[in-house]
């Protein structure tokens, strides 16, 4: 397979398109805003269960939808199609938080649960495409080249966002919330922006353009049935896809609970979009760094070094006071966050059979989904029921961060058991019949 440079830009792009909602959104302002004005009369520990179950039922909903809709599109070719689709609806949610007064959480987490289906979903028909865009032997790289420019777009329009929060009268804002407001606005904007070079750069190889939706979903659907018919053969895909359930969880988590943890345990709303800043930055060069270690010791083991310092993070994190600690956290975490995903998608290409990508990465982004319904609630939960105890609400938190290190621990055991030449000759099997 040929690579084509201008193809493999116009698909990173993409990542530098969505990382502005999964930074400044799901990271950052979105876990800040909701308890601070959504929510702003409810009790801390309370918010953050209800932020835990707005993560938890966008992740439900795009894991029920997520391998049907994958393997319709491998039968239609119509991978970017779902892509701009789902990527539509994310920004139209995101721009319409812009609008969501102070004390309406429903209405707050309602369009954030639309916005995530969106992000989700685009994901898995963007992470399918990698098997079009690059060759097997470039893949780490590649994959990880996405990581490296979601890093750098996301950090962009994120530290614009932060001035705009922290310095409201600069961009003629009354006051930082307005600056806050305005920042979901940018995303939607930046969002649409630059999705448009993999509109026009990325051609989808696949089945034929002219066959009927009507039959693209028939013969989807049966390719799905017959998928889960052959699940015999496919142990070495299924023991990757629970190592990645395992360990993404404490990733996911650790993302979209980070703020929210820092708040809960007393540091303030400026310091912690600081360390955001500081985890954005630093991924940049560190995603691409894990690419070229993939290459040349092996993506399986560079994962399971991510997974190692992810459980070192876990332990520190929960006993973390000062400020300059969250700050090394945050550093820790962006030497390794960008590496295990990138890797984990692109050891995961090699395992799948090509012309079914979008069909199994859809179960590959159902685990991920699933993983991100566990975590959330998972800290949520214990720490209502550490307050029921009656600890303080920082030792609460602090406890419902201990237990990822567990996740940690399990993924990378069942990691160590996948054989990649097996998974490839499976694959191979599900090509041949």
């Amino acid at each position: 397979m040929r690579e084509d440079r201008k193809t493999v830009f116009g698909w990173a792009l993409y990542d530098w398109a969505n990382s502005a909602f999964a930074t400044t959104v799901m990271a950052s302002f979105f876990p800040i805003f909701f308890k601070e004005y959504w929510a702003a009369s409810t009790d801390p520990v309370v918010s953050t269960a209800k932020l835990g179950l707005a993560n938890s039922t966008a992740g439900i909903l795009v894991a029920l939808m997520a391998p049907a809709l994958g393997a319709i599109a491998d039968r239609g070719a119509a991978k970017k199609n779902f892509l701009l689709f789902f990527a539509a609806l994310g920004i139209a949610a995101t721009v319409c938080l812009y609008w969501v007064p102070r004390g309406s959480w429903q209405a707050a987490a309602g369009c954030y649960v639309l916005a995530m289906m969106g992000f989700a979903g685009s994901i898995i028909f963007y992470d399918s495409l990698l098997t079009t865009v690059a060759a097997e032997e470039r893949r780490d790289f590649v994959s990880s080249l996405g990581f490296s420019m979601g890093y750098l777009g996301g950090g962009v329009l994120f530290a614009l966002n932060v001035w705009m929060t922290l310095s409201p009268a600069t961009f003629g804002l009354p006051g930082s919330g307005e600056g806050v407001k305005l920042s979901f606005l940018s995303v939607g904007l930046w969002w649409a922006l630059f999705s448009l070079p993999l509109v026009f750069l990325v051609r989808e190889r696949g089945g034929p353009l002219s066959r009927s939706r009507r039959a693209a979903v028939r013969e989807g659907l049966a390719q799905l049935r017959d998928t889960f018919r052959q699940i015999r053969h496919l142990r070495t895909i299924f023991l990757f896809l629970a190592a990645y359930w395992l360990y993404i969880d404490g990733v996911d988590t650790i993302i979209v609970m980070a703020l929210d943890y820092g708040l809960s345990i007393g540091f303030k709303a400026d310091d912690l979009i600081v360390a955001l800043l500081i985890t954005q930055f630093i991924g940049f060069p560190s995603a691409l760094f894990f690419g070229r270690l993939g290459e040349r010791i092996g993506a399986k083991r560079a994962i399971l070094i991510g997974i190692a310092v992810y459980l070192m993070i876990t332990v520190y994190g929960a006993f973390i006071d000062e400020t300059r600690e969250f700050f090394v956290l945050a550093c820790m975490i962006g030497l390794v966050q960008g590496g295990v995903q990138a890797l984990s998608r692109s050891l995961y290409s090699r395992i799948i059979p090509a012309e079914q990508s979008a069909e199994f990465f859809g179960f590959y982004n159902m685990l991920s989904r699933f993983a991100t319904v566990a975590g959330p609630v998972l800290i949520g939960a214990t720490g209502i029921w550490a307050r029921s105890m009656g600890f303080e609400g920082g030792t609460a938190s602090r406890m419902g961060i201990v237990s990822v290190a567990l996740l940690f621990l399990a993924g990378g055991f069942v990691l160590s058991r996948v054989d990649e030449r097996k998974g490839k000759e499976e694959a191979g099997f599900l090509t041949r019949r």
